[in-house]
């Protein structure tokens, strides 16, 4: 079980690392960064604080949110367990403001998938990380 998880940890680590790089150079891909260019335009006009007058730019959004998903996939994949646990939560974040600006921009329901796939994924070694640590209390 030992094994599986840390290929998850791992292979998840870096696929956010893949998305993080891509978000910030058109080296990788040109068209998907300029995808990511255009969804994070559509992005930032249904980000959740500009109701109360915070307006994001859409390229330092861009910036930000690869930054976050770079290092923290590298964590993720390479990091201490405790630094793990916290990469997972901040990149679980993530994953659910993508699902959000998804949604509230009512964008096909299969654009959903690589995100409720990774945040499911986060979510599930968030558990397993916990349940160990009971079971270690318990002995």
């Amino acid at each position: 079980m030992a094994l599986v998880v840390a290929a998850v940890r791992g292979l998840l680590g870096l696929f956010f690392m893949l998305m993080g790089g891509m978000k910030l150079t058109d080296r990788i891909s040109p068209q998907l960064y300029a995808k990511a260019v255009d969804e994070f335009e559509k992005f930032a006009d249904v980000f959740p604080l500009n109701d109360v007058g915070i307006k994001l730019d859409p390229m330092q959004y861009l910036l930000v949110v690869g930054w976050i998903e770079l290092i923290g996939g590298l964590v993720l994949a390479f990091g201490t367990k405790i630094l793990q646990e916290i990469s997972s939560i901040i990149l679980s974040i993530i994953m659910m403001g993508e699902l959000y600006s998804i949604l509230i921009l009512k964008e096909e329901l299969y654009l959903c998938v690589p995100s409720a796939t990774c945040l499911g994924l986060l979510l599930l070694l968030l558990y397993i990380w916990e349940r160990d640590r009971k079971k270690q209390k318990k002995e």
